[in-house]
């Protein structure tokens, strides 16, 4: 039992999967702290927050104004590209271009991973084929 989680531990994927969300989440506060510090302020520049400090669109209700706060959802969104992007140039391109140059070592190229599938008309042929010497 332990000798079996010692080989699910000491496998690659999951060393780099507890490392990118390590490193993910640290990233995730500092990407938090950049939106919240410096780009909030400057949307404050251009539109009015109202008397609790939030930034977003106020409707008058029954009982008084109503703000519907898109800071959070600015931020949210802004928070997710900047992520997204990091972690698609930080960790998934990279992995993808050792992967290629794995495979051209080994002297597989793309056609010899994936077989080729016959197309819908060959296929089409095909039973056309079988559905003639059937009649015959």
């Amino acid at each position: 039992m332990i000798k079996g989680f010692k080989e699910f531990i000491l496998r690659g994927n999951v060393i780099d999967l507890a490392v990118a969300v390590v490193i993910g989440a640290a990233f995730t506060a500092v990407v938090n702290a950049i939106v919240s510090s410096i780009i909030n302020p400057i949307i404050a520049l251009v539109w009015k927050p109202d008397e609790n400090g939030n930034i977003g669109i106020t409707v008058n209700g029954l009982w008084g104004p109503v703000t519907f706060p898109i800071s959070d959802l600015i931020n949210a969104i802004i928070a997710f590209f900047a992520v997204a992007i990091v972690v698609y140039f930080v960790f998934v391109h990279p992995m993808n271009v050792l992967k290629e140059r794995a495979a051209a070592k080994a002297g597989l190229t793309e056609a010899d991973e994936e077989p080729k599938l016959p197309t819908e008309q060959e296929i089409l042929v095909q039973i056309r084929d079988i559905l003639e010497k059937q009649k015959s």
